[in-house]
């Protein structure tokens, strides 16, 4: 007996499924493939490199790319000032950030919207536009060249304000009265009511400070001048730099060995929290 005919509907649903299936692996292949030339690219030795045709890899992985990477740019130097400098960052910004945020949800003072408005607007103007007035500031305060100076700029972040906001707002205000009856103030209801209730939205804002702060290259290569407040995203660069200096045949696979050293720690935040962070984004997308 044949098997009974599928419906128009379900024919179109199915292959509609399927669609995006191979759409999703598609984009995916495409996303992953700069990432996957890089980690190859690093292992191959300079002859493979600089081959007409391309390999996708390596016929004897190298490993003494990760060693002159390492040894040669200071690697735990760029690692602690990059850990120290974005750390600072995302502390004062969620302080900063969730303090604002709980104004703008919940206060009631003259000139809110307008206010709030304000910070939106700070989204939509670019760094460079600003970074001349800032930089003669941090010049003034005789921070140049400094933690703090580098520090300074990135303390504040509109994005966080706005998505903390959105967050803040939407808790419902009898949780907020039962904080307030159990003797409750400002800052024990922040932090016993609505961070504990916007868990993922905060933690989601405090791993992007924290990825941006990492691969922050602006600021830190204006400020830093020396060795000594030199940041990750810097010193990649200054790598590339000292090959084309040396003017020798390769060290692209030392460049593409730095670079996959500097994501390790975004990698893996991402891969032990991505359930908080795609959590955090839904509930924004809610909103």
């Amino acid at each position: 007996m044949n098997k009974r005919l599928r419906s128009p509907e379900a024919f179109k649903k199915q292959l509609w499924h399927h669609l995006q299936t191979a759409g999703a692996v598609i984009i995916t292949l495409v996303m992953l493939f700069p990432l996957y030339w890089m980690i190859i690219t690093s292992l191959k030795t300079d002859a493979e490199i600089i081959t007409t045709i391309p390999t996708f890899w390596p016929k004897n992985p190298n490993f003494q790319s990760y060693v002159f990477a390492w040894t040669h740019m200071d690697f735990p130097r760029l690692t602690f000032n990059t850990f120290y400098v974005t750390l600072w960052q995302m502390f004062i910004q969620l302080t900063s950030g969730i303090l604002a945020a709980y104004g703008f949800a919940r206060g009631n003072f003259p000139g809110k919207n307008a206010l709030f408005l304000l910070v939106l607007s700070a989204m939509m103007i670019p760094a460079q536009v600003v970074f001349i007035p800032i930089y003669v500031l941090i010049a003034k305060l005789g921070w140049v060249d400094t933690m703090a100076g580098i520090v300074l700029p990135g303390v504040v972040s509109a994005n966080m304000v706005f998505l903390l906001r959105n967050n803040f707002k939407s808790v419902d205000q009898s949780y907020l009265d039962a904080g307030k009856m159990d003797g409750l103030g400002i800052l024990g209801t922040i932090w016993h009511v609505l961070i504990p209730m916007c868990k993922a939205s905060v933690i989601t804002t405090a791993l992007v400070s924290f990825i941006n702060g990492w691969n922050n290259y602006f600021w830190p290569k204006i400020l830093s001048k020396s060795d000594s407040t030199r940041l990750m995203a810097v010193g990649i660069a200054k790598m590339k730099n000292m090959w084309e200096e040396m003017s020798t045949e390769g060290f692209y696979n030392s460049i593409m060995a730095g670079v996959v050293i500097s994501i390790i720690p975004v990698v893996l935040i991402f891969a032990f929290n991505q359930k908080y962070m795609l959590k955090g984004y839904s509930k924004n997308a809610m909103k």
